[in-house]
């Protein structure tokens, strides 16, 4: 489980991106950008992982951060399914998108998530199966790409693997 609050829990920023998602709270904010509080305390100053559209990134640059490798050779990963459930904040007239992908060992990526555009201004849940054949590790990867707004904004937190992997 990673609320954000102290690091990015062993979550690693991506090489192969254009921009880096970014660890921040509601109280560093620009007035119109991001969630007002983060989804674990409520509060403006707890954390979240966050990318925005600015004048830095032009529209369809990607942010890319990846979990840790998750093992198929556990037992328990290979009788149950494994989950993630996450909370992510989409809010803005020129939002861009959020891909979830599971990402294989040998970098085979198979789209598990993929929403665009505005998505209201509150925290919302998603869990989705991790499914897989064979021993094969793999990772869960998030990918935010920029949209046209310069307050327009992707956030995520409390993004938790279920335990069975």
């Amino acid at each position: 489980h990673c609320n954000f609050e102290f690091d990015l829990c062993g979550w690693k920023q991506d090489e192969n991106d254009d921009f880096d998602w970014n660890l921040r709270t509601s109280t560093t904010r620009k007035l119109g950008t991001g969630p007002a509080t983060d989804h674990t305390l409520q509060e403006p100053s707890g954390h979240y992982i966050f990318i925005k559209s600015s004048f830095l990134q032009l529209p369809g640059q990607k942010a890319r951060i990846s979990s840790p490798f998750l093992s198929r050779r556990n037992k328990d990963c290979k009788v149950c399914v494994g989950e993630i459930l996450f909370y992510y904040h989409m809010y803005g007239a020129h939002i861009g998108s959020l891909v979830v992908y599971q990402r294989t060992a040998v970098k085979h990526e198979k789209i598990l998530f993929n929403l665009t555009g505005n998505q209201g201004n509150f925290w919302q849940r998603k869990a989705l199966i991790l499914a897989g054949d064979g021993d094969e590790d793999f990772q869960v990867v998030f990918e935010g790409i920029a949209g046209k707004g310069p307050k327009d904004g992707i956030a995520l937190d409390d993004l938790t693997l279920s335990k069975e992997c």
